[in-house]
């Protein structure tokens, strides 16, 4: 299994270690502190400290002789061996670290490919060896070299959702959504009008779908249309998602407008126990449809979307999904609640925002 450090130096903006710190916790297998300031947040969410701070879980030593290598593992550390790739000396060095260091991290700085390749060539079943990067596209590629790719990515990264994006890149997973139960108060009948189907490039199975709604505190889980009927196959890559003008959670840090969306764009597919991938659109189709008006209520709140007034639109529920045609009040389907509040979709935590 790769592994995935998230890299976090003194410059990372405190409103957002919460948001890292809970991405972290769920997709990362330790986290390298350039300081020691923010410590206590990650060590309570359970994570690894990797750190040149001989308290860390990880020994970090840059570019470290052998002799100091050997002395910290007969010392009992967990040692990783840094080396800032500029030449074949620097790389030389590497290699023969590995021949003690758990971890070899190399940072290349210049030449991306060679050193890399010459690296997984000579350190692998020595020492794990990470490839520190500043994106996702660095790290597909740290991946992919020589076939075989490096055994794990560190990503320098201030941004939750670059996190997500690696997180999906490395692990081919997304933190957990956490869902909630929330009742039907009332579905109305109202005007046509101009609704979005999303056509992916992925299969979804029975429970999964996108999130949509009108406002962004309460997203409601609309299931993909993969269930038989009399009358129209199974379209399982399909989510008919409801107006334009509604709110798709696209990732875990940004919501989008359905009126948005085009092929080649990146949603987000999430199943009823709130794991979640990413799928390109193959195609968005709007047309003219009938809409239904649907209101759930929780904790005293009540929350709506919109849907096309039609049997093959579900709502996903705890065990299965309601056709919005047979939702009636004291229903309960799956919900996904924020806080509201959001500029050009992302959130922004302390602005007043009121959606009706």
């Amino acid at each position: 299994m790769k592994e995935l450090w998230l890299k976090v130096d003194k410059h990372v903006p405190h409103n957002l270690i919460e948001s890292l710190v809970d991405m972290a916790a769920q997709t990362c297998n330790a986290v390298y502190l350039a300081d020691w300031e923010n410590v206590d947040a990650f060590k309570k969410a359970g994570l690894k400290i990797a750190g040149r701070n001989e308290r860390c879980d990880i020994h970090v030593l840059e570019d470290a002789d052998q002799t100091k290598i050997t002395e910290l593992k007969n010392a009992g550390k967990t040692i990783a061996a840094k080396f800032t790739v500029k030449s074949k000396e620097d790389e030389d060095k590497a290699v023969k670290a590995a021949n003690n260091a758990d971890y070899i991290i190399v940072r290349c700085t210049n030449w991306k490919v060679i050193p890399i390749e010459n690296l997984i060539a000579n350190v692998r079943g020595k020492s794990k060896l990470l490839a520190e990067v500043s994106n996702v596209e660095e790290a597909k590629l740290a991946l992919e070299t020589l076939e075989l790719g490096v055994d794990g990515i560190i990503i320098a990264t201030a941004d939750p959702k670059e996190l997500s994006k690696a997180a999906f890149t490395v692990k081919r997973q997304l933190p957990k959504l956490k869902l909630t139960s929330a009742k039907i108060v009332g579905v109305k009948q109202i005007g046509t009008g101009a609704r979005v189907c999303i056509d992916t490039c992925d299969l979804m199975r029975a429970g999964e779908g996108l999130l949509v709604g009108c406002q962004s505190a309460c997203l409601f889980l609309v299931e993909a249309e993969v269930h038989e009927n009399p009358f129209v196959q199974p379209r399982p890559f399909r989510v008919n998602a409801g107006p334009v003008s509604l709110y798709a959670l696209c990732s875990h840090e940004k919501t989008r407008y359905l009126s948005e969306l085009k092929a080649g764009d990146e949603v987000m597919i999430v199943e009823r126990d709130g794991k979640a991938r990413l799928a390109n659109i193959g195609r968005v189709k709007i047309e003219w449809r009938p809409l239904l008006l649907i209101e759930a209520e929780h904790e005293g709140k009540v929350f709506k979307t919109i849907t096309q007034n039609a049997e093959t639109i579900r709502l996903v529920a705890e065990e299965d999904s309601i056709p919005v045609t047979e939702l009636k009040p004291g229903d309960k389907v799956l919900v996904h609640l924020s806080e509201s509040g959001r500029h050009f979709g992302t959130l922004v935590k302390d602005e007043m925002v009121v959606e009706l």
